[in-house]
């Protein structure tokens, strides 16, 4: 079952009540609530206060978005323990990582080596907290290409590793399917970030449902999985429940 929610960086400028309200407007489910915006790392305390307030929202917390990177961290255990800390306190199924700061064929043997080793201690350290580590699937990281992100979960070959998917403006759209069947067949497919965006930015959702209608029918519908809204154009409340409108119709009709 596809779940529809937001990534609270869509409004990074207003308040988590801002957010809150604003997913309730628009009929949405979730939240994952960002760590440069909203959550502060290290703020369990606040972290703990933001659950409730979700949970009494009648609102599910879908992540906690970190801005953790391989391979740039001066002391990597104590900078993601600060985020994993704050994910729990969120009570947070996951935590979402960067593939570093680097296109994927910029980096070299041993900056690949050690991250490698990097992310198998961050996914071992959350798995001891039952919480999962997803990957950003983003350009100019480890993640920009097919290629390179399925090389990179086989080299941390760890169960509690994986990905959050989202169409990459650089890959075209049979990259796209291909992303999605071979993190499904991997069993890697963790959470979607929907948007839709093209060479001269953001747009309404209602232009690239055909698209998103060809990704969802490489999206396994038997797994539970959250479908965060962001990106939205002009960053509008009323943009968003105009979006997620159109994308829970778009559910519907994948559902029927």
């Amino acid at each position: 079952m596809i779940i529809p929610g937001i990534v609270s960086a869509t409004f990074k400028k207003e308040s988590p009540e801002f957010v809150l309200e604003a997913v309730k407007a628009a009929g949405l489910k979730a939240v994952e609530w960002s760590e440069n915006w909203h959550v502060t790392p290290g703020d369990t305390e606040a972290a703990a206060r933001l659950y409730h307030q979700t949970h009494a929202a009648r609102l599910a917390v879908a992540g906690y978005g970190s801005y953790y990177k391989l391979g740039v961290e001066e002391d990597p255990v104590s900078r993601f323990d600060q985020s994993l800390r704050t994910a729990y306190a969120l009570r947070a199924p996951l935590i979402r990582i960067w593939g570093g700061i680097k296109a994927s064929r910029d980096i070299t043997g041993p900056e690949w080596d050690d991250m490698v080793n990097e992310a198998r201690q961050a996914a071992e350290t959350a798995d001891a907290m039952n919480i999962k580590v997803a990957l950003e699937w983003h350009r100019n990281t480890l993640t920009d290409t097919n290629e390179s992100a399925e090389r990179f979960l086989s080299d941390v070959n760890h169960r509690n590793l994986y990905c959050l998917w989202q169409p990459t403006p650089d890959l075209s759209m049979e990259q796209r399917r291909e992303g999605l069947d071979m993190l499904e067949r991997r069993g890697k497919l963790l959470n979607l970030h929907v948007y839709y965006w093209e060479e001269d930015g953001r747009h309404p959702f209602a232009e690239g449902v055909d698209a998103w209608r060809t990704y969802l029918a490489h999206v396994n519908r038997g797994e539970d999985r959250y479908a965060l809204m962001e990106f939205v154009k002009g960053d509008s409340r009323e943009q968003l429940i105009a979006d997620a409108k159109c994308f829970e119709e778009l559910l519907e009709e994948k559902e029927n």
